[in-house]
């Protein structure tokens, strides 16, 4: 009949699956997160004034944000695989300790300050291989795998330092991890790379689709031809070897190896992953949203010393932005699910 428009087959694509992935999409939620640190500034602005929009203040804020965003980087692999790491911290204060021994140092002078980065390099990825190892082949649930590393790692730190403090007495390091480059820390550097490598490594190699796969469904991968059990393994090394790249910049930025360096760590750690986007049930990881979770939180720190906020009040707000971090991955998890 003419003036009459003939509905839509009921098999025709939707609009609304579009429109709900586009609203989920990665872009958006790193706009998100960018909106976000945008407000915490102009909050530190407003409260902090040019104690907070100092240059020097801003630079204090990357060359904190580096050292845990480095562990965050390595823990984005973990989590996106479905696994999680409660390790990092203990093994970045591990590193710390080792490559600050007397026999570690006195090589470092007689051959190369390099040797104590080495060596804090190899100490990290063999304790995440322990990780990788136990879970993988031992078939131990990560969280208690990662959780016994903990305890071990620690008092292995503390066994080995006598619990005492172990300055770093080769000049050629500090030198190195002390300076600035065009104006900007050797941290905040070491930072970006790790940073950059890792969101190559995530999004334009084989390494990163695979992980992406296990996380998503691991029975499926192994089924389709995926090294479950090895590319694990490699996974939980990766995580080892960002602590120990995190226990090199630690010993820069404090010159102290002590067994006390990543306490609770791990809680940071995670946290920001979890708000930057990653899935903690796996399937998804950013390392872009990583970034600006650690940033988010750093600055919130800064705004609360700058203001005189206690440590309690810090934790206070941070436990409210992983709660809605993960109400939101929910939300969002849910209304994939059902379109």
């Amino acid at each position: 009949m003419s003036g009459t428009t003939a509905a839509p087959p009921a098999d025709a694509p939707s609009d609304a699956p579009r429109r709900s992935g586009w609203l989920s999409g990665p872009a958006v939620r790193n706009l998100g997160l960018v909106i976000a640190l945008a407000l915490i500034c102009v909050a530190g602005v407003i409260t902090g004034g040019e104690r907070f929009a100092d240059i020097d203040n801003v630079l204090t804020i990357l060359r904190l944000a580096s050292v845990t965003g480095v562990l965050a980087i390595g823990m984005t692999f973990v989590i996106t695989s479905g696994g999680i790491d409660l390790s990092v911290g203990s093994v970045l204060g591990l590193t710390t300790v080792w490559a600050t021994t007397v026999a570690t140092q006195t090589m470092a002078e007689d051959i190369h300050w390099v040797l104590m980065v080495f060596t804090a390099l190899v100490v990290g990825t063999a304790a995440g291989l322990v990780n990788g190892a136990l879970i993988a082949y031992g078939r131990v649930v990560p969280f208690i795998a990662t959780l016994a590393m903990l305890a071990a790692a620690r008092g292995l730190a503390e066994m080995i330092s006598d619990r005492q403090t172990q300055q770093v007495d080769v000049a050629g390091f500090t030198d190195f991890f002390r300076a600035d480059w065009i104006g900007v820390p050797v941290l905040v550097w070491i930072f970006a790379l790790v940073s950059v490598a890792g969101w190559v490594l995530l999004n334009r190699t084989t390494f990163g689709r695979r992980t992406v796969a296990i996380g998503g469904n691991e029975e499926a991968s192994r089924l389709a031809g995926i090294k479950v059990k090895r590319h694990t393994l490699y996974l939980y090394g990766l995580a080892g070897l960002a602590a120990g790249i995190g226990g090199v910049m630690m010993l820069g930025r404090t010159t102290a190896g002590t067994s006390t360096n990543g306490v609770l760590y791990e809680l940071d750690v995670i946290a920001a992953v979890v708000v930057g986007g990653t899935l903690l049930v796996g399937g998804r990881g950013t390392i872009v949203g990583t970034v600006l979770g650690v940033l988010i939180f750093n600055t919130l720190n800064n705004i609360f010393v700058i203001n005189n906020m206690s440590t309690s009040a810090q934790n206070v707000a941070k436990g409210l932005i992983i709660v809605v971090a993960v109400l939101i991955q929910q939300r969002f998890a849910n209304r994939s699910r059902s379109t």
